[in-house]
């Protein structure tokens, strides 16, 4: 009996954190997304703590994964709330898009907030949850469009 109870949790597990990314089609290059972001971003009061090259990363050993970029922003108003709820959320945060090359440009991808949180003690419910929604939605389709905020 616990040998099944223990295939049946195992088998369970990796179907949990499989939610699927929201994906923001954008026009341009990677670096010109990556910059209509960042300055998305700054313009909507938020701080830009840094941009992971994941693309020239390998290419500096000789491999090639394509442009790839992931930018690392916080706005300090959602996380403070997000924290208050349940402090170990922080292993999630700060807020994070992936920007990488596409046959038609670029794409944006983020995770839906009330899922990438789920396994903390912050309600389903939370307002801050769909703040922090229609912030990622804000900021991309801003940078998607090409458009200052």
């Amino acid at each position: 009996m616990k040998s099944i109870l223990m295939v049946t949790v195992l088998a369970a597990l990796p179907a949990a954190g499989m939610a699927e990314p929201v994906v923001v089609p954008s026009s341009g290059a990677v670096p010109e997304t990556v910059q209509r972001l960042t300055d998305a971003i700054e313009a909507a009061g938020a701080q830009v703590f840094g941009v992971v090259d994941f693309g020239q990363g390998a290419r500096s050993v000789g491999g090639d994964v394509g442009e790839i970029q992931l930018v690392i922003f916080g706005v300090p108003q959602i996380g403070a709330q997000v924290l208050a709820a349940d402090r170990m959320a922080a292993l999630d945060l700060p807020g994070k898009v992936l920007v990488y090359d596409t046959a038609e440009g670029s794409a944006m991808a983020y995770e839906v907030p009330a899922e990438m949180l789920e396994e903390w003690s912050i309600p389903a419910d939370a307002p801050v949850l769909g703040m922090m929604a229609r912030t990622l939605r804000s900021l991309t389709e801003t940078a998607a469009s090409g458009q200052s905020q």
